[in-house]
């Protein structure tokens, strides 16, 4: 081969990365990097270049921390992630990750084969890694709207922030249905009913755009550089398990594994949805990332899904107990059940030499093997990664827009349930008067941005206090929304002398459970956190109080509701605290119906609406109205 000069190599890569076809120095015209040429032509021919060895790299996904340019070149690693709360670093800003994003792209555009990679985050309720991002309600709350459009159009907003920080796909939405409220993550499933979650899957084409009407149905479809590749999880039949304990058992027969916890995933794959990601738990003994019949034949077969299958988080290691104990075993039945992409955050070397070894000795089909690459690249193509693969610095300013926390004060107006408002013979208590002598604030989650967020904000877990994001408290919500001369008092565990001594006009007690995600949230118990009943005892047992319960489920609420007046729940409305003194003082009305049914006692549980044992204190789509009024 001639030498190319310098300049002219240049050249070259900069057409590459643009998109634009090219003339290799042998004269051969490089099919897959021209936009004029279908998706499938594209895939063919660049999957005809790649080596065993690139292919493989394709299917790992690791953690952006041990993420390097020489290990995105020249392992072809074709995708990385963020882990909760992992960032390039504390408090960074949109474009401290388009920097690193950008960074990382670039070193996998060096590759042999220049194939981008695609960056993955969890955006559960909006950007919720991200610094000063719009925090919407968790989907248990956005369910209790009962409002498809709203949620659309927080799928876009989100998807616009997410795009901000040079990222294009999100692992969301979850479309779980929580059977039992003792689950950790039952806050990211909208309800109990499969109907509603089936309605909220609309979150999709906000996502990722509206799919075209002369589309395939079951292809991925993303509708342009404002959008971002959506994942329906955890496929399936993660909110059924026993006692709610994650990623255990989800002991259920075939009807009603099909009646309750696979219609959501129906709409989904007619929305175009470009991913799936397979859920820890079993179904009837078999872990479903070595369960080849729903991955393989149901998912792929019978519902016609054409995007690509990712694993949790080390998902595979699971199979085996404990994880890890047999890796080999692991990734060859993951793989072979239908899992295309593989969560592997620190351990690619080891899973791409075991999956090498697998084909090399003909465990593992080169069949099995193109299908996982084919599904990947046709979810990039579809991104438009391989003629935009850098990050688009104008959206940085939709990170945290007023828009969006406007859209959020919207959602969390419309996500709040009114359980109780006054007793049978007495006069409504809510709305309020915004002009009162003095009133009380009290409760540890009347001031508190974290708690108001819950888990999966900032950290994993989610963060205690007002500094690690950007919105408004309760507390100041309420503040801005009172008449100025009316005095507010604030503490957040009074006892009951300093109650009874300051002639309050009344009070609104803000209380709930602390912040928690996945297995830390499981409970048993379903209890308030302390200083809680304390503060509803002390403060409710002498002046005229609403209490607002901020929960990601149905709490133990009986033994203190024959004290409280008026009774809210507010789910985890996330950072716009605005939106709960909006509809408490009636500048707008409560619309919200119960996503799930609020039992009496936990031992009813697991109790949902139609079984035989139905005893709720409220129950589900309960909820009670009020109109807007100036109230003053």
């Amino acid at each position: 081969m001639s030498r190319i000069s310098i300049p002219l190599v240049g050249f070259l890569l900069l057409l590459c990365c643009l998109g634009i076809p090219i003339i290799q120095a042998e004269g051969d015209y490089i099919k897959y990097r021209d936009p004029k040429q279908t998706t499938n032509v594209r895939i063919r021919d660049l999957m005809s270049r790649m080596t065993l060895a690139e292919k493989i790299g394709q299917m790992a996904q690791i953690e952006r921390s041990v993420a390097t340019a020489d290990i995105l070149r020249d392992c072809s690693i074709g995708s990385i992630l963020s882990g909760g709360g992992s960032a390039p670093l504390f408090n960074a800003k949109a474009k401290d990750w388009i920097d690193m994003i950008n960074g990382f792209q670039n070193a996998s555009l060096s590759s042999r084969l220049g194939i981008p990679m695609i960056y993955g985050i969890d955006a559960v309720h909006g950007h919720n890694n991200v610094y000063k991002a719009t925090i919407f309600p968790h989907n248990v709350g956005l369910g209790a709207t009962r409002d498809p459009d709203l949620v659309k159009r927080i799928g876009a907003a989100t998807a616009l922030e997410v795009r901000a920080t040079g990222i294009p796909y999100v692992f969301a939405p979850c479309i779980a249905v929580c059977r039992d409220p003792r689950w950790g993550r039952c806050y990211e499933s909208y309800s109990e009913d499969p109907k509603v979650v089936e309605m909220m899957t609309e979150i999709i084409p906000g996502l990722q755009g509206d799919v075209p009407s002369d589309s395939r149905k079951g292809v991925p479809y993303v509708g342009g550089k404002d959008k971002v590749a959506a994942c329906a999880k955890h496929f399936v039949g993660d909110g059924g398990t026993t006692k709610g304990i994650n990623e255990n058992d989800t002991v259920i027969g075939y009807h009603g594994l099909m009646s309750i916890h696979m219609p959501a995933y129906f709409p989904s794959i007619i929305k175009g949805v470009s991913t799936v990601m397979v859920s820890y738990s079993s179904w009837n003994g078999q872990k479903m990332h070595a369960n080849r019949y729903l991955v393989k034949t149901v998912l792929k077969d019978i519902l016609k899904f054409r995007g690509f299958v990712i694993s949790d988080w080390e998902g595979i290691d699971r199979i085996t107990y404990p994880p890890h104990s047999n890796y080999t075993e692991s990734v060859l039945k993951g793989i072979s059940a239908g899992i295309d992409m593989i969560m592997v955050p620190y351990n690619h070397t080891e899973f791409i030499n075991i999956v090498t070894d697998l084909v090399n000795n003909n465990y593992i089909s080169m069949d099995r093997i193109d299908d996982a690459v084919r599904r990947i690249l046709r979810v990039k193509f579809a991104l438009g990664l391989f003629e935009t693969p850098l990050a688009d610095e104008t959206l940085v300013d939709q990170l945290g827009s007023q828009a969006h926390r406007d859209l959020a004060r919207e959602a969390v107006r419309k996500s709040l349930v009114l359980l109780k408002n006054g007793g049978n013979a007495d006069a409504p208590v809510l709305p309020l008067p915004k002009k009162a002598s003095k009133i009380l604030v009290a409760g540890s989650h009347a001031n508190n941005l974290g708690y108001q967020c819950g888990g999966w904000t900032a950290t994993w877990q989610g963060v205690d206090g007002n500094n690690y994001t950007a919105g408004t408290t309760i507390l100041s919500g309420i503040t801005a929304a009172v008449d100025p001369s009316t005095e507010i008092v604030y503490s957040k565990n009074p006892d009951a002398d300093f109650v009874k001594s300051n002639n309050f006009s009344y009070a609104i007690v803000v209380v709930g459970e602390t912040p928690y995600a996945e297995t830390a949230g499981d409970s048993l118990n379903l209890t308030i956190a302390e200083p809680g009943p304390s503060t509803i005892f002390n403060v409710c047992g002498n002046v005229k109080c609403v209490v607002v319960i901020v929960s990601g489920r149905p709490v133990v609420i009986e033994p203190y509701e024959s004290q409280i007046d008026a009774l809210v729940a507010a789910w985890l409305p996330g950072t716009e605290g605005q939106g709960v003194a909006d509809v408490l003082f009636g500048d707008y009305g409560f619309t919200g119906k119960l996503p799930r049914t609020w039992f009496r006692t936990v031992d009813q549980l697991p109790m949902n609406v139609g079984d035989s044992h139905y005893d709720p204190l409220f129950p589900y789509d309960f909820g009670l109205t009020t109109k807007p009024v100036n109230a003053s």
